[in-house]
């Protein structure tokens, strides 16, 4: 993407979450956030990214590096998954298929390896802005679902209502199959988290002496974005280079609060784009 897309892009997409547009194309400058509701209601993605908007995002030299990274597993994961597909078809079989995704992850680091990994989170903390905190925690709290929900949700408002359901689904199944199947490597591998090998990336984690977990490879978030961009870079090819940038802003957030490592990352992606394959195939896309 050009420098100038990119410009006009961000501040797009800043709106387009901030308000929750309709339709893209129609996209406003964000406003102030929404009153708090006083209905007990649940509140939708789009409710809750209305109520907190986003603030300045990283720059497009500070994410750079791992969206190269993420991007590379893309391959990857296109050719593994055929061979599932040889093996199994078009059929939906999700308990069988988590049990392979999950054997696809690579091995984790070596200590060694993952110390090394480690620096570059202490480089990385050393230089953190209020600027970059709040950026930051805006990503890990709105890149596990939401965004990716109201990304859908804007390409919905084109499509007739029963297909816009069933991407709907689709999507939400995606998510849900991405949270298990990293769940079950990160409790197997037992990698435990950079705050956990260096307290002093997070003293407010409070991490006692000796702690193991919580364990970080691969990334929940990683694995998530993956999915949900595999997902919708299918239904909306021309739109797909947009959603990559959003995924490598959700990986750098993770490293910026030391969330995880790059391997994390990468081993993440891997597994959602396995995922996000997965799901559109089982679903007919």
């Amino acid at each position: 993407m050009n420098a100038l897309r990119r410009v006009k892009w961000q501040y797009a997409v800043i709106a387009l979450l901030a308000v929750a547009a309709a339709a893209f194309g129609l996209l406003r400058p964000a406003s102030a956030p929404a009153a708090a509701s006083t209905s007990k209601k649940k509140l939708s993605a789009t409710d809750r990214i209305k109520q907190n908007p986003p603030p300045a995002l990283f720059t497009d030299a500070d994410i750079a590096a791992i969206g190269k990274q993420a991007a590379a597993q893309r391959a990857k994961a296109d050719a593994l998954f055929a061979q599932w597909k040889k093996a199994h078809g078009t059929a939906r079989d999700d308990k069988a298929f988590a049990a392979w995704a999950a054997r696809q992850v690579p091995a984790p680091p070596t200590a060694k390896e993952r110390t090394a990994e480690l620096r570059q989170d202490q480089q990385l903390a050393k230089a953190r802005t209020a600027a970059g905190k709040k950026a930051a925690t805006w990503l890990e709290l709105n890149g596990k679902k939401d965004i990716w929900k109201l990304y859908l949700h804007d390409q919905r408002e084109l499509l007739p209502k029963t297909q816009g359901t069933a991407d709907k689904a689709q999507l939400k199944a995606a998510l849900k199959l991405a949270k298990t199947v990293s769940d079950q490597v990160a409790a197997r591998d037992k990698q435990p988290a950079p705050f956990v090998l260096d307290p002093s990336l997070r003293p407010e984690k409070h991490i006692k002496p000796g702690a193991k977990g919580p364990y970080s490879y691969p990334s929940r978030h990683a694995t998530r974005s993956a999915a949900a961009v595999t997902f919708l870079s299918a239904l909306s090819p021309h739109r797909a280079e947009d959603y990559r940038w959003m995924q490598a802003e959700v990986l750098y957030s993770r490293l910026y609060m030391a969330g995880h490592v790059s391997s994390d990352l990468t081993a993440g992606t891997l597994l959602g784009d396995l995922i996000g394959d997965y799901e559109l195939t089982v679903g007919g896309h």
